[in-house]
């Protein structure tokens, strides 16, 4: 799915894939009718209470905490059984970092946070912004955990492309205007798929989301912790539901906003997205007219037509990439210009950079712009280097949920309703939906509801114009748990704890530190 991390306070959120492999990845023929909590898909079955005897080395071990480079963190590794179903065969190393509680207060244990993906590192994001951008008073009380999950960055990291492959994969045109053009699109999933066949066999089929939650599960007991306390932003919501709905009994005080819907199949999850990408945009055009510097529309343009000039500049680099001083000869295309500015959709904050981008883009034929915002969202450095981040993000996703599309004939046919709900990037989501159909590794995961009956209150939150996680999907994640209580804010952007809404976040610190949840329903602002 599309992941990214918002710039603001906690930059809680995710990351996400490029349009060579942009949304969730996978979907089974039956399509979910609602998405206010489908019963037409099995519930997630909880796990014994007992924990087998075979994992008790696991839950025995004892963490060699270290230092790690960065001051006031220590970092340890911890094994979790390579294959469940397997203990005895192999193990795969989690990296995990900590910043203990700073007082004054009552130590109130640990509090594991995780800024989605999948495919993006919990343990980076600990040490660069939770770990000192949380309240005071949740550091104060709480020690600062987190862990790589299974396959990402420090964590045996999935590998697939390197970074010269990786610059003309994110280049791929998922626009394709004739049977050529989709041929070469299909090679280029093709090529990512048997590559990272190629380097991570050994991984590829253990590093699903199920897998992730018994991982921290592990954790949370060798951290001496009864309960589990967890922030997880989009992705990382899914992972934290499935911990609930896997040890409904442990759950402590969970927290999950811009929740995703477990009981979708990906195509309708794509298709969400989609909407959600457009419900964002629509609110950009609608600020955009009201600037002098929009080069999009004059003030008073219609938003519909801002996306139809928007969409025009597309169509012109597609035709006629343009210069952007990258030393490594990149020109602005469509793809990576598309995906700069769905990165800029995640928080409004970043319209503004937007708006420059696409000036010196459609007014002097410059393309650094659009381009430094395409690298930012994945993770490109300087250098050429790419984190694991779309690798990860591929094989979670892959591993999760059956293929969207097995051929490009399914995704021809399926263009108009992608188009219905996003005129500008309904096309280029419903090609980058496919990925998957060549994944070398078949799916272990189906959609499913999560309940986790006779678990503490589980905070569920959501955004109302929400790009990628959909306040839909949030309405029915809440109705899916048996302990659910939305709480809603009412804004643009992904995710909203920690994005300057003094209602989320007293809510949501209160709760963290009294054990008090928000009042099912409660709205902000």
């Amino acid at each position: 799915m599309y992941i990214r991390r918002s710039p603001r306070r906690f930059r809680t959120g995710v990351t996400l894939l490029s349009l060579a492999a942009l949304l969730v990845s996978g979907c089974s023929a039956a399509e979910s009718t609602s998405s206010a909590g489908s019963t037409a898909v099995a519930a997630l079955v909880a796990l014994p209470r007992a924990t087998p005897s075979a994992l008790a080395p696991y839950y025995g071990q004892k963490l060699s905490w270290r230092g790690c480079g960065v001051p006031g963190f220590e970092c340890a590794t911890l094994k979790a059984p390579l294959d469940y179903a397997e203990p005895g065969g192999g193990d795969v190393r989690l990296a995990v970092a900590r910043k203990k509680a700073t007082g004054p207060g009552k130590r109130l244990g640990s509090l594991l946070v995780n800024p989605g993906g999948p495919g993006g590192s919990a343990v980076g994001y600990l040490q660069q912004y939770a770990g000192i951008g949380y309240p005071a008073g949740v550091r104060a009380r709480y020690d600062m955990v987190a862990v790589d999950p299974r396959g990402v960055a420090r964590s045996e990291p999935v590998e697939c492309l390197d970074g010269r492959k990786m610059d003309t994969y994110t280049q791929t045109d998922t626009t394709p205007d004739d049977q050529r053009e989709s041929g070469e699109l299909v090679d280029a999933y093709k090529e990512f798929a048997e590559s990272c066949g190629a380097h991570s066999a050994r991984l590829l089929r253990h590093v699903s989301t199920v897998e992730a939650a018994r991982d921290m599960d592990i954790l949370r007991a060798v951290l001496g912790d009864g309960k589990l306390t967890y922030v997880g932003a989009s992705y990382g919501t899914f992972l934290g539901a499935t911990y609930a709905g896997l040890f409904p009994n442990r759950v402590g005080r969970l927290v999950l906003d811009g929740a995703m819907d477990p009981s979708l199949p990906a195509r309708r999850l794509n298709l969400d997205q989609t909407a959600g990408f457009e419900t964002a945009f629509q609110s950009f055009a609608k600020d955009c007219v009201t600037r002098s510097d929009c080069p999009l529309g004059g003030k008073g343009t219609a938003p519909a037509k801002v996306g139809e000039n928007l969409k025009a500049f597309f169509r012109t680099l597609d035709a006629h990439p343009i210069p952007t001083g990258d030393p490594d000869g990149r020109k602005l295309g469509e793809a990576l210009a598309t995906t700069g500015v769905i990165a800029a959709m995640y928080d409004e904050s970043t319209w503004e950079q937007l708006r420059e981008a696409l000036s010196s883009a459609i007014k002097d034929k410059d393309g650094a712009g659009l381009l430094a915002l395409s690298d930012s969202y994945y993770e490109r450095d300087p250098d050429g280097r790419y984190a694991n981040l779309m690798a990860a993000n591929a094989a979670v996703n892959c591993l999760d949920l059956p293929a969207a599309f097995s051929t490009p004939e399914q995704v021809e046919k399926a263009v108009p309703s992608f188009e219905k709900a996003s005129p500008v990037f309904g096309e280029g989501l419903a090609w980058a939906s496919l990925n998957c159909a060549y994944w070398p590794v078949r799916p272990t995961g189906e959609p499913h509801r999560i309940e986790a009956k006779g678990a503490a209150p589980i905070v569920v939150v959501g955004t109302t114009r929400d790009p990628a996680t959909p306040y839909r999907w949030a309405r029915s994640l809440a109705h899916q748990l048996a302990s659910g209580r939305l709480l809603t804010y009412e804004g643009d952007g992904h995710t909203a704890y920690g994005r300057g809404s003094a209602c989320i976040d007293s809510a949501i610190d209160t709760y963290l530190l009294h054990g008090t949840p928000p009042t099912d329903g409660k709205r902000c602002k």
